[in-house]
């Protein structure tokens, strides 16, 4: 879709008011409703959207006077663009509704806009003569509570919507048919399909795999059904949660990324029939740079305090940046197969990624092996948890410490932009001082009588 056939679309659709969304640093969507009127206008010269969006946290806390933006900037306009191609139609609002997603592409705010980050990442990946596909796939913890209800809480003594662990259980996704169903047609009515669904080992908890497509479209897929499966789980008087990791008792949640390169002529780059396991060069080379440049990049994916309590030995998580064939204990995992399925898994990205930055981390990390032709270290067989690695591939332990390995980084700032990575440090060090303010149960329990 273009912007002759949004307009015919909206026109032939009757439809009123639209709604606009850009994605933050921290991969939530903000947006608006506009009316017909402004939409057509904005379709064509886009408009303007606060740039507060890349001044606070998730929290809408403002950062400090060191931020992109802030009181010492006086909060101006960014102006945004409207990507045609991305409309969706918004199944869990019963009028007719749709959804465009904006970036700022053009103003001076792409230098921090996670969309346009990864806009430039893949215009370097066409540079050098390849396209990319990826796609998602998200665990996701389902519970029977409202968000007035968790408050009421305190976020403890939770109620999961099934209890026990059942993993791929034809009695749990039977028992509740309806709300899978609703979940599968959701995905197919904003056109991000989800090739499967199914449930993990823990209470309540669900996978859904995104089906693979251009790595920008996939990113966008992401981001809105991360959104929307919250809003139909709220729907349903029930919650749904993409932390890494919610409780102590149970395993991370995972948001695994898939991707592969295509050449000019659109055949598949990570294949070659004459090398061992039909690795290409390119594809030798490409998981190189992402096992380099991991620790580097790792705070783009491991994004929040939280992202960290999963990256601990004995967690079903690498705490290294280890590849392996067809290793489900590797940071990142080659996957043999026919020209067609042949691609890289990234496993270290967790289910609280901004999907935008976590995919321009994997795929930028990866071109800067292309370039280099970075050879990766051997392949790990075995449980690659109870492997020895060289300090330089051992991952940062705490956001701060990832963010600072970012700073340093010569391949980000290359890659990325200096305003980015210091703007983006900048906001994880905020985070994680935020966290380190924080007086935790587990503090108390401690040490409140003993100390």
């Amino acid at each position: 879709m273009d912007i002759k056939d949004a307009r015919k679309f909206i026109e032939e659709n009757q439809i009123q008011n639209i709604k606009l969304a850009v994605t933050d640093i921290d991969g939530v969507l903000r947006g608006k409703y506009v009316q017909k009127k402004k939409f057509n206008s904005a379709l064509e010269k886009g408009f303007g959207f606060c740039d507060v969006i890349f001044g606070w946290d998730s929290n809408d806390e403002l950062y400090g006077k060191d931020s992109y933006t802030g009181w010492q900037t006086a909060f101006p306009d960014a102006w945004a663009q409207i990507d045609a191609s991305s409309c969706r139609m918004l199944p869990t609002e019963n009028n007719k509704s749709v959804l465009f997603l904006a970036d700022f592409s053009g103003d001076s705010a792409e230098a921090v806009c996670p969309r346009s980050i990864l806009k430039k990442v893949l215009s370097r990946l066409n540079k050098i003569g390849f396209s990319a596909t990826a796609s998602s796939e998200f665990e996701f913890f389902l519970f029977d509570e409202t968000p007035d209800s968790i408050r009421e809480k305190g976020y403890r003594n939770l109620k999961t919507v099934t209890p026990g662990n059942f993993g791929y259980s034809i009695l749990r996704n039977s028992s509740h048919a309806d709300l899978y169903q609703q979940i599968m047609q959701m995905a197919i009515d904003m056109d991000m399909p989800i090739e499967g669904l199914h449930t993990e080992t823990g209470p309540g908890v669900l996978e859904a795999s995104l089906e693979h497509c251009d790595a920008l479209r996939a990113a966008d897929n992401a981001v809105l059904f991360k959104t929307f499966m919250k809003v139909l789980a709220q729907q349903n008087n029930l919650m749904a949660t993409f932390m890494a990791k919610w409780s102590a008792d149970h395993a991370g949640q995972s948001g695994h990324l898939h991707m592969s390169l295509q050449d000019s002529k659109g055949s598949a780059a990570f294949y070659d029939e004459k090398n061992e396991h039909n690795i290409s060069d390119a594809m030798r080379w490409f998981i190189g740079g992402q096992q380099k440049l991991m620790p580097e990049f790792l705070s783009m994916v491991a994004s929040s305090c939280n992202s960290y309590t999963r990256l601990i030995p004995g967690f079903w998580a690498p705490t290294a940046a280890s590849w392996g064939l067809d290793n489900r204990t590797c940071a990142i995992r080659a996957i043999p197969g026919s020209e067609k399925s042949q691609r890289v898994e990234y496993r270290i990205s967790a289910a609280d990624i901004n999907p935008y930055l976590a995919l321009a981390a994997a795929i930028g990390s990866g071109i800067w092996g292309i370039e280099n032709q970075i050879e990766p270290d051997k392949p790990v067989e075995g449980n690659a948890y109870e492997k020895q690695y060289a300090d330089v591939l051992k991952l940062p332990a705490t956001l701060s410490e990832a963010a600072a390995r970012l700073k340093k980084s010569k391949p980000a700032r290359a890659l990325f932009g200096d305003q980015f990575v210091d703007h983006y440090a900048y906001t994880r060090e905020w985070e994680d001082l935020q966290q380190r303010k924080a007086i935790t149960d587990w503090q108390m329990e401690r040490y409140f009588e003993i100390i």
